[in-house]
């Protein structure tokens, strides 16, 4: 038999019953001409595949915050921000769903990944000050350092050739892991440097960090244990300086995005924020259990964990 088939509270047409069971009434029936979206070119192929749309929407929600719960448990656990992780994995998804401009996709998962560190960040650095894991000396020491060498690093960019770095900056990772992997400890009277020599350590980290495009944790961790620092302070300081870092970087996004055509509804310059959102409600909960398990765990598991997420 036949029925009447209303869409947003509009009457459209009559559909057979047993199709509408099957869900393929919809598809089937005759949208009248003036009825939103046929008139628009939607038509009714995409119009009525409106059960697949929500299907779909909340699919892409799901695998969202199973990313931002991953990242956030690891960015909590070893201080790296979840940027490392985060990056490749919106770049992918973002070009999946298909609604980004081909040459801003990277952009928006930059921008997207960065600003979520900022949350990540603060729920990080709540457990790991609540375990007195955080040298906050340090960390207004070497921020500064960081965020001047980050800028000086995207000045020179474009002329430092890309392939030297590349592996150069392979090799000094690889090295660093492997000394992390296999616990290999520092001399014992080996301390941090004074005041100028750690913000001389941050610009340094700054610059390889923003020519490279990776988080200023996965270099800070491994100089702060290097210089006899306990692991999960170094962790708890390098999670503390991720946030300014984030913050600055976040608002370098939005500005540099600001203004450019063909980003989809939701965009703050190249921060996505319905991903964004998504994204924080995964990393917040997470965080703080990564950063609680950082504090139980032995060193050298930790340090072999750091490993293989550098590598």
């Amino acid at each position: 038999s036949s029925l009447p088939v209303a869409v947003n509270g509009q009457f459209v047409a009559n559909s057979n019953h047993s199709d509408l069971c099957r869900g393929r009434g919809l598809a089937n029936m005759h949208l009248p001409s003036d009825f939103p979206g046929v008139r628009n070119g939607w038509g009714r192929r995409g119009a009525l595949h409106l059960s697949e749309g929500i299907g779909m929407t909340v699919l892409w929600i799901a695998e969202y915050l199973a990313l931002g719960a991953f990242a956030g448990f690891f960015a909590g656990m070893l201080g790296i921000g979840g940027g490392l992780v985060l990056v490749p994995a919106l770049t992918l998804m973002f070009a999946a769903q298909g609604q980004f401009p081909t040459g801003e996709t990277l952009h928006m998962a930059l921008g997207t990944s960065m600003a979520s560190i900022i949350f990540t960040a603060i729920a990080s650095i709540r457990t790991h000050h609540n375990h007195r894991a955080i040298l906050w000396d340090v960390v207004k020491t070497i921020t500064p350092g960081i965020l001047l060498g980050t800028g000086l690093g995207t000045l020179f960019a474009s002329s430092v050739p890309a392939r030297p770095l590349a592996v150069f900056f392979t090799f000094f990772v690889c090295g660093v892991a492997l000394q992390m992997a296999l616990n290999l400890k520092p001399k014992p009277t080996r301390e941090l440097p004074g005041s100028l020599g750690i913000a001389g350590v941050g610009m340094g980290i700054g610059v390889l960090s923003s020519l490279v495009a990776i988080g200023g944790g996965s270099l800070t961790v491994p100089f702060l244990t290097w210089c006899n620092v306990r692991v999960q302070s170094a962790i708890g300081t390098s999670a503390a300086v991720g946030l300014p870092i984030a913050l600055g970087g976040t608002l370098g996004y939005v500005f540099n995005g600001w203004g450019q055509t063909g980003l989809p509804a939701g965009s703050l310059g190249y921060v996505y924020l319905p991903v964004l959102a998504i994204l924080v409600m995964a990393t917040i909960v997470t965080a703080p259990f990564g950063a609680r398990l950082a504090h139980r765990l032995p060193v050298a598991t930790l340090k072999r964990l750091f490993a293989g997420i550098l590598i």
